[in-house]
């Protein structure tokens, strides 16, 4: 088992990235914490550490309208022909509702039952 001591928890989520300045294709959401997250390509990209690049990514269980985050890449990882890459999520045009929506995913681990952010009437189309 591997431990990581991260200051913020981790939850495996799935959505999809769109980033043109990273690829042509959407990326896929693995996981997400309130300090950022790891989204993985199915081919080869390439970018740059220095940069920070504008995401939008659509929650699966999110409103269909994608969020707006700017993030920095930390690290990336290449096998088999895909690339994982590990986004740090800066002060962004959606940092409110993002940060909604990862205080939600700690409240449903803690509690299976609670109140989704998305209304009951607000369908999530997905992908």
């Amino acid at each position: 088992m591997r431990v990581e001591l991260r200051k913020n928890t981790r939850f495996e989520d799935f959505g999809r990235v769109e980033c043109n300045d990273l690829s042509p294709m959407s990326g896929i959401l693995d996981d997400i914490s309130m300090d950022g997250c790891k989204v993985h390509y199915d081919a080869p990209v390439n970018f740059s550490f220095e940069a920070d690049y504008e995401l939008r990514v659509r929650f699966s269980r999110f409103p269909t309208e994608p969020l707006t985050l700017i993030a920095h890449p930390e690290w990336s990882r290449e096998n088999g022909g895909t690339t994982e890459i590990g986004f740090s999520v800066l002060r962004s045009p959606d940092t409110a509702r993002f940060e909604e929506y990862v205080a939600w995913l700690h409240k449903e681990n803690l509690d299976p039952d609670a109140i989704s952010p998305v209304s009951e009437e607000e369908k999530c189309l997905f992908v």
